[in-house]
């Protein structure tokens, strides 16, 4: 599993680097455009993804497990074939999505029981059945099976927690080692991220930390975050366990988050992101620009006759007004979604662009500073 990360160059802890995978090679850091049941929500398809400049797609191996199916999915070819998607693509175990559903599962060493949230059928997922989903969907990148505990968690339930992820990874390690060695598996070239979990509490997560860089793994991702804590105790956490994973392989900083948490995260080391904001916002009529979000539901907008943000090469700010958008959102027309989801996921994929010229040029310190100040203005 070595020598598919190369690090070009590193500016403080900012890395600056390149994935090389079967799917193509992702230049890093990179923000992952999320596209939870193979399509991005906003009426987004795989050309648009193309010209705004994803890299990255990731889908959910809960949701696509549930419905369509992934046996359905292999039978049609894989995601990339399914979705009309020849760069890389990022699965995540389904370990996030099951544990979400407090009432409805119940955890043992094997796996986890829970129920469908579709239609309330009882479902088994373990480390092996993560892999198996993933193999079947035969994404570029599959992601370990974890348990995600609360941020809030007492510290015996954590240690206890993080002690069953790390026997799941081996486990996972060796199902996906049996699953790339088959001879109808898609993409014998899947590659395996682990995760690294341990709430709030600094000392577990740098043991784990340790523990699963042991793996040799493609890539580690830092997990149970954003989800409760302040960006005070996430800038703590990666703080103190990111310089325990290996630097010469990429750090992913999962479900995470505003561009400025992405500002700060890369300065603290980390790679990949992904976050459900930028689509999400768009179809709610909230914009990124550099001096902060605007809500173009605001009647402020009803005559202005400005793109969303001057300069903005998105198919939405070369075209339209923000007037327009704001009609379309008062009209319930679906282009409004449509256009605003265009223009955040563009709006992230070039700030990694400007993110990743900053470290090569050795500036990364004075273009944090100066563009959270900017992106704080508003």
């Amino acid at each position: 599993m070595n020598g598919k990360y190369k690090l070009i160059t590193v500016d403080g802890r900012a890395k600056r680097g390149q994935l090389k995978t079967v799917h193509g090679t992702i230049e890093t850091p990179v923000f992952m455009n999320v596209g939870t049941v193979a399509a991005i929500k906003g009426a987004v398809s795989t050309d648009d993804l193309r010209e705004i400049g994803t890299q990255v797609e990731l889908s959910n191996t809960y949701h696509l497990h549930v419905r369509t199916g992934d046996e359905a999915i292999k039978k049609l070819g894989g995601l990339h074939r399914f979705m009309n998607w020849d760069r890389p693509i990022l699965t995540d175990s389904g370990g996030f999505q099951v544990f979400s559903l407090a009432s409805l599962r119940k955890i043992r060493e094997e796996g986890v029981s829970f129920q469908s949230h579709i239609d309330g059928h009882r479902i088994f997922m373990g480390p092996e059945e993560s892999m198996r989903i993933q193999s079947n969907l035969a994404s570029t990148i599959a992601m370990a099976f974890d348990e995600c505990p609360s941020s809030r968690a007492d510290r015996d339930y954590v240690q206890n927690s993080v002690d069953r992820t790390t026997r799941w990874l081996a486990r996972c390690r060796k199902e996906m080692d049996r699953l790339n060695s088959l001879p109808d598996t898609i993409n014998p070239q899947q590659m395996l991220f682990g995760i690294n979990q341990g709430a709030v509490f600094d000392d577990i997560r740098i043991e784990h930390a340790k523990r699963i860089t042991e793996f040799d793994l493609d890539g580690y991702a830092v997990g149970g975050l954003a989800v409760g804590e302040t960006h005070e105790e996430m800038y703590r956490i990666l703080d103190s366990t990111v310089p325990y994973l290996p630097q010469d392989k990429p750090v992913y900083l999962m479900g995470v988050g505003t561009p400025v948490n992405i500002v700060e995260g890369v300065y603290r080391g980390v790679d990949f992101f992904d976050c459900v904001y930028p689509s999400r916002n768009g179809r709610h009529g909230h914009a990124y620009t550099h001096h902060g979000k605007i809500n173009l539901n605001n009647a402020r907008f009803s005559f202005d006759e400005e793109p969303i943000e001057a300069g903005c090469g998105c198919p939405a700010c070369r075209s339209y007004t923000r007037a327009y958008i704001h009609h379309l959102f008062k009209a319930k027309e679906m282009l409004g979604m449509r256009l605003l989801v265009l223009h955040n996921l563009y709006f992230y994929n070039h700030l990694m662009e400007e993110i990743r010229s900053a470290i090569e040029e050795h500036r990364y310190e004075q273009f944090r500073r100066e563009w959270i100040t900017a992106y704080n203005s508003e």
